[in-house]
């Protein structure tokens, strides 16, 4: 049976662009209530003048998701603007230019270790920790959506895949924890492929403190990964959307890299060894339109 939360309220961190400002489109086209949070204030402010010019019911609020008290803040601003919130996006995410790549994992220098699982697996866990207890307490139907990624099912390297393969396992296991105790409130994780936002440019948000921002993502690089021919954010948010409404756990919206997912699970049980992305065959697939 599908679930109705037209008339509720949704949290989606890093909602400025991107999916999560695509999620924030549609959850308010569905008549809910929508808290756009993120770390950019000017672009924070536009997304939330155009979604008002569109007559929607939105506020926007400034987080910073590696800080818990910030996310505490967002919880608690959040419902004096709106009251129970019923839906949480655990959105928020980050790359650097100085993860992976040509780079060792051995290399890869502590900073951007911390800003990048501070904000991928930390922001996620925080938003857990900040909301649930609310969400639980007030006994309505409710869901939460943590973003990882296929990177965070595959084999990879680097911090990025680490703090995604990280938000996977933690939504397995609230998913579980939720069913447990019988609570009224599910959840997903959300395991795209390439989509057509900034997180190439991510290292723009990165605070002085953890090194940043360093070096930024070169374009040819975004050309290299394909986001040309990248998903489109509101293709995303459509599968966001009824994976809230159905109840479904996995969102895989890129059924091209169903292939690499059971290729994974089948090394793991033959007790074999993981086995690097084929970079020319990826970049085959892509230009053939099999990864979109």
């Amino acid at each position: 049976m599908m679930r109705d939360f037209s008339n509720g309220t949704a949290v989606v961190t890093g909602a400025a662009s991107g999916m999560g400002l695509a999620f924030a489109e549609r959850f308010a086209a569905e008549g809910m209530n929508v808290v756009l949070a993120d770390i950019e204030t000017d672009a924070l402010r536009a997304a939330v003048l155009r979604l008002e010019q569109q007559e929607r019911n939105v506020v926007g609020i400034e987080v910073n998701t590696m800080r818990r008290e910030s996310v505490e803040s967002l919880r608690d601003q959040a419902i004096d603007r709106f009251g129970n919130i019923h839906v949480l996006c655990n959105n928020a995410g980050v790359v650097s230019s100085e993860d992976g790549g040509s780079r060792d994992l051995w290399e890869i220098p502590d900073s951007t270790w911390d800003w990048v699982l501070g904000v991928n697996f930390y922001g996620v866990l925080y938003g857990i920790q900040a909301f649930l207890p609310h969400m639980i307490e007030h006994g309505e139907p409710g869901h939460v959506v943590n973003t990882s990624s296929v990177g965070g099912i595959i084999a990879g390297s680097g911090a990025y895949s680490v703090s995604k393969h990280g938000v996977l396992s933690l939504s397995e296991g609230l998913y579980l924890d939720l069913r447990s105790i019988d609570s009224s409130i599910s959840a997903s994780v959300l395991c795209p492929g390439l989509v057509n936002t900034n997180l190439l440019n991510a290292e723009r948000n990165r605070p002085d403190h953890f090194g940043g921002p360093a070096q930024p993502t070169q374009e040819d690089y975004a050309a290299e990964m394909g986001l040309h021919a990248a998903m489109d954010p509101g293709n995303v948010a459509s599968q966001v959307w009824d994976a809230i409404v159905n109840d479904t756990f996995y969102i895989l919206p890129h059924p091209g890299f169903d292939e690499m997912v059971k290729d994974r699970v089948d090394r793991i049980l033959s007790r074999g060894a993981p086995a690097p992305l084929d970079f020319e065959d990826l970049a085959r697939r892509r230009e053939a339109g099999e990864l979109v």
